[in-house]
């Protein structure tokens, strides 16, 4: 699937561990990514967690899409900022599931928490 995924390529993001219902991505912030205030834009923060969250849910095999994911903003990145996003799979229910996904920095402090819901496609 990362192989396929040119979003994630052109944003530099990297899947550096990948087991059954768990991925981690990491991901530089660059200049490209701040806003108007001098933060990275949520967007590329969830864009990050989503491409943990598809690779976590993709690991059973069957294609898995998102079917709807919410973020809570905890703390700013800037540029610079190495962000690594967790993924976990919480639970799996017919050909449906749940995966909290946490953002943070290099040094540990959290950026975003993440809960994606994913449906298995046929």
């Amino acid at each position: 699937m990362m192989d396929a995924d040119t979003a994630s390529k052109a944003l530099g993001i990297e899947l550096i561990e990948l087991g059954q219902g768990r991925a981690v991505c990491r991901m530089a912030v660059t200049d490209q990514m701040i806003n108007g205030h001098a933060l990275c834009h949520g967007g590329y923060v969830f864009l990050l967690a989503d491409t943990a969250f598809a690779c976590a849910c993709n690991t059973h095999g069957p294609v898995t899409v998102a079917a709807g994911a919410e973020i809570i903003f905890v703390a700013p990145a800037h540029e610079g900022d190495v962000l690594v996003a967790e993924a976990v799979e919480r639970t799996r229910y017919g050909r449906s599931g749940v995966c909290d996904i946490t953002v943070r920095k290099s040094d540990g402090q959290v950026v975003a928490e993440f809960r994606g819901r994913s449906r298995e496609i046929r």
